[in-house]
């Protein structure tokens, strides 16, 4: 991925979450009617086909082909998030989002309106999201963008420097980013957030299973994902062992609330007997600053 041009897998998982937007509000498992705004063309003119029910399925069929288990994780994350951020808005009232790419939360959420919501991400990245979110008709003064360019910028200084009230509590979402990280990367996020967040604050993050990455356990969709990514330039670099992760949490001032993988989450949100494969690899886990 170039520095400042949105990835490929997060122009995939956009097309996933428009693809869902597009099937009967009784059978969605997942809402993201904004996820369309940010499709290249080509991926524009398969959602737009996506309205006449067989071409969907159809879509579906070869996604889901092709990608084992990577359209319906992308759904069911993206539900199993929207439920914990409500769930928690009602507590803070300023929410952080790390390298926010295409998130849409801010606007399509109930109960954001009443939290601040800052978006941390690239100056080239957030200056695309909000042109698109332009063209769609959406205000992009919901969110204070606040640009970095990480590995380069200090985040704090300029977080505090934008409103973000340091030391008070706060929501942080931090969806799709770890895997393509590096330990040290890592690291230094979560140290950063134990500086700069108050006591009781909420981190949501997702992760993937180390053994996914080093072989030593075998997950379904696992390879042809991992050679997906590989293929667009944007490998997993970086995964947590679920069993050492309330001990990483605890040396970094963190408390593990929970910890799903994705697989468990689609079980429960599609209906019984019609869950399509979904990724035991990725995770979505909940912690709270001590």
């Amino acid at each position: 991925m170039q520095a400042g041009q949105s990835s490929r897998t997060a122009d995939q998982n956009a097309l996933f979450r428009a693809l869902e937007a597009r099937r009967p509000a009784r059978v969605r498992i997942a809402d993201d009617p904004l996820a369309i705004l940010f499709l290249s063309p080509e991926f524009r003119l398969l959602a737009e086909a996506a309205r006449l029910p067989p071409a969907r399925r159809l879509l579906e069929m070869v996604i889901d082909n092709r990608w084992p288990c990577a359209r319906p994780g992308v759904v069911a994350r993206t539900r199993l998030i929207d439920q914990l951020v409500q769930r928690e808005l009602g507590q803070v009232r300023q929410v952080l989002i790390l390298g926010a790419g295409f998130d849409t939360r801010a606007w399509r959420l109930p109960g954001m309106d009443r939290v601040r919501v800052f978006e941390l991400d690239h100056p080239a990245t957030q200056a695309a999201k909000q042109r698109a979110l332009c063209r769609g008709g959406r205000s992009a003064a919901r969110v204070c963008f606040v640009p970095v360019v990480f590995g380069v910028d200090d985040p704090g200084p300029v977080l505090a420097a934008s409103g973000f009230a340091l030391g008070d509590p706060a929501l942080v979402l931090w969806e799709g980013v770890t895997n393509y990280l590096d330990r040290e990367a890592v690291d230094a996020t979560f140290d950063l957030l134990a500086g700069m967040l108050g006591s009781g604050s909420l981190v949501l993050f997702t992760y993937v299973d180390a053994g996914m990455l080093d072989g030593s356990a075998v997950f379904a969709g696992a390879q042809t994902t991992m050679r997906a990514v590989r293929r667009v330039g944007e490998p997993f670099t970086f995964g947590f062992v679920p069993s050492e992760l309330p001990a990483y949490l605890a040396a970094r001032h963190f408390e593990l609330l929970s910890d799903e993988r994705v697989s468990d989450a689609a079980r429960r949100f599609y209906p019984a007997g019609r869950c399509p494969a979904a990724p035991a690899y990725y995770h979505v886990a909940q912690s709270r600053r001590r």
